[in-house]
């Protein structure tokens, strides 16, 4: 590839398509279940790294860990890893059987699994071991269990909690409904909460414990527990248990005596708050995935192939490289194909975010997952599975969503260490408040609010979701974010570097005006000149030739064709002969230009068009001017770079007359013209060195060096493989006004990342002293830290009303 030698510059992580053959390394998704916090995907992570030759990479907020091991290790191996590290994994799924190909039918066959590897329905092929399915995709359930089972069962526990811890928080909380036994009703209807509410928490922290780890179940089980522990030794061997007994409640832990003061309330209230931040984030994590779930789902199910003659439907997973099928209208197109026979309009927009349809006909490339929306299709399948755009697309969200920020990183690292040193604030708070004061209420108080409202679930949950949201919002709109390192690099950026054919310019000649000699109308001018230039395959004739047929329709037939290597074409139409080229092909036939045509060629070539000179029958009649065309978008999508502080840089191969005509028409200022492909490295490099911070947008084979080595690398999804895979963003529709958007959608989800860092962060800097201080009660403690959870996961869901710029 292209791309190889520049990478080194830059590092890339590699996916298991571009893994070499002779790389003895592979790569596996497990799904991890038992995880409640970050430190909970700290330590599997930890544990997996010190296998040898294994590197892994946990993502708490969707439960997966990818691995990357080679020598002897084995999944097996992996997974007995996470077993003994007190948690459970789930290799990937085998292949779902598929049905027998039967004939075609109105109806459609039953769909196959969308996490079949390899399956044009399930995208998820297209890394080795993905097998994610919509259930899991968003969720946090055990291996095994469904998302949506382990969400429904999480809302029965927290429903009979909150039923029976209300009534418990209301009889502390208010005197006045304290009745003569009410402290017995209260134990009552915690202990259920407590034992059979908080059960998952008690569960994990005797499983982290029994490995010598503490975790944030650690925190809430040692906190719950403690308090209830309190409360029934207060109870039947204390005070408290007495007709009679009353006692209000405190925001902080000023209470009375110890043996008369019971913490029901804060035991049952905090299990409760719990158990509900544990369910919002369920639901919130799952709308987080939903963008990806939804792309996933895109693909079509089974597809009506031909088979000598007769149309049989199959599943998609069975469709082969060269197998043409049929697409009628309102269809889903089942891969990516050329349209042999039709012509329709498809609609694209679920995968480029592209709302108009595009016209296509015979020759045209459709891709998987479009729809047809107007005529009958019969398409060759040239692309099928993990190859298709689909999977790529889905392939490359997955792929940044495992991915860690930087900061992210640091946040993991603290989060790994942060529980036990909390235990140990816990233990110092209870020890100086009954040195200080005596009073082991609270002291007791104190430390028990410690340990409620230092869990670091919200550190956690801040890149994460965020990554999960913006990256999926972005593939709604044709944008792969390809993981958080990009994120980081477009804050820096201040120099975007735009390659000129396909990028700035359609990549495609057209006529754009035509000067005719007196007594020669422009259509016959055409009419002869196109019909002549429609035997020709160079991109100047096509131009000719299409504008022509698009003015005059049928064109009439050629003899005697004859191209002039260097200089045009020449031969019979109507009876006319007829050269089309250069105007030195037409003075070799004694029909030079005229005084005005010669002008007129002149004035193009001066604004960098191509000129071409037409005469028949011994006399100069025209000349057409063509050129590449820029794109209607261009000059509103380098206002919008300018916009967001970034000086756009042209970057061609083609002289420099041209590069500046085009520069002027978009509004670009610095122009760097006639590079040769194997330059534009050094032309990037040369702009770093001066400091700069360069991103660069191309789509060709020549452009995916210099992708590879800019800061960042945005590749324009219609253009080539290689330019693809070296980009670090890829514009899935060839609009540069989507590269705009790309960078803002970018550097707004690394915004929302660090606000959900420093809210966490923040939350825990703060909540530790006042809590250790005695101004927290825990029930409060345990109400925030819930919040936290809450808030970082909703902060990051405002990615999903992102919208490109009107």
């Amino acid at each position: 590839m292209t791309s190889t030698a520049p990478r080194a510059a830059k590092e890339k992580t590699p996916t298991a398509e571009q893994t070499s053959p002779a790389t003895p390394a592979s790569q596996v998704e497990l799904t991890i279940g038992g995880m409640t916090c970050a430190s909970c995907a700290a330590r599997v992570e930890k544990k997996l790294n010190r296998m040898d030759g294994v590197t892994a990479t946990v993502n708490y907020a969707t439960e997966k860990a990818k691995v990357t091991y080679e020598g002897g290790v084995e999944i097996a191996d992996l997974i007995d890893t996470v077993v003994r590290t007190g948690y459970t994994a789930e290799p990937p799924r085998p292949p779902a059987p598929e049905p027998e190909s039967e004939p075609a039918a109105p109806s459609p066959s039953t769909p196959t699994d969308a996490s079949t590897s390899g399956s044009t329905g399930g995208p998820t092929g297209a890394s080795t071991g993905a097998s994610t399915d919509a259930g899991r995709a968003g969720g946090k359930p055990a291996a095994g269990e469904p998302g949506d089972a382990r969400t429904d069962a999480l809302r029965r526990r927290l429903l009979i909690s909150l039923a029976l811890s209300t009534p418990v928080v209301l009889l502390a909380m208010v005197p006045s409904l304290q009745f003569t036994y009410w402290q017995w009703l209260s134990l009552a209807l915690a202990a259920p909460v407590v034992v059979w509410g908080g059960l998952p928490f008690h569960k994990a922290a005797w499983t982290n414990a029994r490995h010598g780890a503490a975790t944030m179940d650690t925190l809430v089980s040692l906190g719950t527990l403690a308090a209830f522990g309190w409360s029934l030794w207060a109870l039947f061997l204390g005070d408290a248990g007495m007709p009679g007994m009353r006692h209000g409640f405190d925001l902080t832990v000023a209470r009375g005596g110890g043996s008369s003061s019971i913490y029901l309330e804060a035991a049952a209230g905090v299990t409760t708050f719990i158990l509900l931040g544990r369910y919002l984030e369920a639901r919130s994590k799952r709308r987080a995935g939903a963008a990806l779930r939804a792309l996933m789902d895109l693909g079509a199910k089974d597809v009506a192939v031909l088979r000598e003659g007769r149309e049989v439907r199959i599943p998609v997973s069975r469709l082969a490289v060269g197998d043409r099928f049929v697409v009628r209208p309102g269809e889903k197109i089942a891969t990516d194909g050329t349209v042999v026979e039709g012509a329709s309009a498809v609609d694209a927009s679920m995968l480029t975010g592209e709302s108009v349809p595009v016209d296509v006909a015979v020759g045209d490339t459709v891709a998987g997952a479009t729809v047809n929306a107007a005529g009958r299709l019969v398409v060759e399948a040239t692309r099928v599975g993990a190859d298709t755009q689909l999977s790529r697309m889905a392939a490359l969200v997955e792929e940044a969503q495992h991915g860690k920020a930087e900061v992210q990183r640091l946040a993991d690292r603290l989060s790994g260490v942060f529980v036990p040193v909390v235990v140990l604030i816990a233990v110092g708070t209870l020890l100086g408040w009954l040195l200080l004061t005596g009073d082991a209420t609270a002291a007791f108080t104190a430390a028990v609010a410690v340990l409620i409202i230092a869990c670091p679930c919200a550190l956690g949950l801040a890149t994460p979701t965020a990554l999960m949201v913006g990256t999926g919002r972005g593939a709604q709109l044709g944008i792969l974010i390809k993981g958080p390192e990009v994120l980081e690099n477009t804050r820096r950026v201040d120099t975007v570097v735009l390659d000129k054919t396909g990028t700035v310019t359609t990549g495609r000649m057209r006529l754009h005006g035509a000067h005719t000699a007196p007594g020669v109308t422009e259509d016959r001018l055409l009419r002869l000149a196109g019909a002549l230039e429609h035997a020709s395959e160079h991109p100047v004739a096509r131009a000719v030739a299409d504008a022509a047929a698009s003015r005059a329709g049928a064109l009439p037939a050629v003899q005697g064709f004859e191209s002039v290597p260097g200089l045009g074409v020449q031969g019979v139409v109507e009876g006319h002969t007829v050269l089309v080229g250069r105007e030195k092909l037409l003075a070799a036939h004694g029909a030079g230009l005229t005084e005005e045509l010669a002008a007129a060629k002149a004035a193009a070539e001066a604004e960098g068009r191509t000129a071409v000179a037409v005469a028949w029958d011994g006399r100069a009649r025209g000349v057409l001017v063509v050129a590449d065309a820029v794109k209607d978008t261009s000059a509103e999508a380098v206002a919008r770079l300018r916009g967001l502080g970034l000086t756009p840089v042209l970057l061609t191969g083609d002289n420099r007359l041209v590069a500046e005509s085009v520069a002027r028409q978009v509004g670009i200022d610095e122009v760097i013209a006639e590079v040769l492909p194997q330059d534009k490295v050094d032309v990037v490099r040369r702009l770093r060195a001066e400091g700069r911070t360069v991103a660069m947008v191309g789509d060709g084979v020549n452009d995916a060096a210099a992708l590879a080595t800019a800061d960042l690398g945005l590749a324009m999804g219609t253009g080539t493989d290689a330019a693809i895979e070296a980009g670090d963003l890829t514009l899935v529709r060839g609009d540069l006004r989507v590269a705009a958007d790309a960078i803002r959608l970018a550097r707004r989800t690394l915004a929302v990342i660090k606000g959900n860092l420093f809210w966490a962060f923040g939350y825990n800097v703060a909540a530790l002293p006042l809590a250790a201080a005695g101004m927290l009660n825990p029930m409060i403690a345990g109400a925030a830290m819930a919040f936290s959870s809450v808030f970082v996961v909703t902060n990051s869901l405002r990615l999903r009303t992102f919208t490109e710029s009107p």
